[in-house]
């Protein structure tokens, strides 16, 4: 019998990221056939038409302007007071906003999801979240010891929110749980691209209100991490202000990046932050991520927080950064565009897509359509219920086609 020196908690642990494991055998295609030759629909980053890394030409700027003590020195454990403050700004806007507000400095948004799930959702019961989600939501529950339960994000035809089975499991759960946390990645979900409107969000929180009413405490988080890539500030945060007045029972916790809106996915910086119409609860959820910020990782990348806060402060910056986002949110969307309209034009059936870096097609085994496409050096990523096709990282000249190879895989494995 093999012997085990981990805690038995973490013994057998191993990861599997189908992302990463995609994008490693997209790699070893290229070195074997050529770049030209492969088409890299794998990974979560914007690359341009070469297939290189594009980078926001305002946080460039920025960013090699800085002084090296910015990036060596030591920020507050809770993120520094001018970086939670702008964070606030991003959130809130300008507007009047009737209730109270918190956040911390976290490592990505990854970070983020982590001090939810770590300090909003009792060890051992469960997290709900859609059945179309981020797998490290999974990960994150296991290190934490949680369970992840899945309620159906769609109805039957994959048109509409399927607002039955979200009720019916957060009822489901409340009955044998004092509180639940709930995740919804919204807007321009990471795998599917679809974005709840501001209806949808108001029948989220009538449910969740309503559930309210029994005294059990609801902590609901909401994924922003592609938020500037779902539309303009006007379209795509209006759904934000629908978190007013809600009762003392029902937190909204935001995860914020700077991954995607401001292109540092290396230099892992975000926010977790919250509203709440009870000042007590947020100076409970500001003692709280302090506490396990130094536990895990002590404090933030300082120069990530000056950047965000030098370009915010700055009138032309942030109108110059504005512009860069919107350049690049059109550019991921031309991509996107044409992978909906040929998958309409082939019979190809997606997930509604409203914007981001992902487009989802159902399959009813995603990881042999993977590798059949695999065979004409197409690299996407399966999933449990489908593929997850990368516009982000996909040259618009290597975009066209995808969508019908993908139906003959499919129609090849039948």
């Amino acid at each position: 019998m093999a012997m085990n020196m981990a805690a038995t908690h973490a013994v057998n642990r191993k990861l599997f990221d189908p992302i990463f494991e995609a994008n490693a055998a997209c790699k070893a295609a290229i070195a074997k056939f050529g770049a030209e030759k492969v088409t890299n629909a794998t990974i979560g980053t914007v690359l341009d038409e070469d297939g290189k890394l594009e980078v926001l030409p305002t946080v460039e700027k920025v960013f090699r302007e800085m002084a090296m003590a910015d990036f060596m020195s030591y920020a507050p454990i809770s993120g520094r007071a001018d970086f939670i403050e702008g964070v606030r700004c991003q959130i809130l806007g300008d507007k009047d906003f009737e209730g109270y507000f918190g956040a911390v400095a976290t490592s990505g948004g990854t970070g983020a999801i982590h001090h939810a799930v770590a300090n909003y959702a009792e060890r051992g019961e469960k997290v709900l979240t859609s059945d179309w989600f981020w797998g490290t939501y999974n990960v994150i529950c296991n290190e934490t010891g949680k369970k992840l339960e899945t309620f159906k994000l769609f109805d039957d035809d994959y048109k509409f929110f399927n607002f039955e089975n979200f009720t019916a499991k957060v009822e489901e759960i409340l009955a044998v749980q004092k509180s639940l946390l709930i995740i919804i990645n919204s807007p321009a979900h990471n795998p599917t691209g679809y974005s709840l409107s501001n209806s949808e969000w108001e029948k989220v929180l009538e449910i969740l209100n309503s559930c309210a009413k029994g005294g059990k405490k609801i902590n609901l988080l909401v994924d922003i991490a592609y938020i500037d890539f779902a539309g303009d500030k006007e379209t795509a945060w209006g759904f934000i202000e629908k978190f007013k007045n809600l009762p003392k029972n029902l937190l909204v916790l935001i995860s914020l990046s700077m991954s995607k809106s401001y292109t540092l996915y290396g230099q892992r910086c975000g926010a977790l932050a919250a509203i709440s119409s009870s000042a007590e609860i947020i100076e409970e959820f500001n003692d709280t991520n302090k506490y396990s910020s130094r536990a895990v990782w002590s404090n933030i990348n300082h120069g990530a927080q000056i950047l965000f806060t030098r370009i915010n402060n700055d009138s032309i910056l942030s109108k110059n950064l504005t512009a860069d986002q919107k350049f690049l949110r059109e550019h991921v969307n031309r991509r996107a565009e044409v992978f909906v309209n040929e998958a309409a034009s082939c019979g190809l059936k997606i997930v509604p897509y409203k914007g981001g870096f992902f487009i989802a097609v159902p399959a009813e085994n995603p990881a042999a359509v993977c590798k059949k496409l695999q065979e004409d050096l197409i690299f996407a990523v399966p999933l449990k219920l489908g593929i997850r096709v990368a516009a982000c990282s996909t040259p618009l000249k290597k975009i066209s086609g995808v969508a019908e190879k993908i139906k003959s895989a499919m129609d090849s494995l039948k």
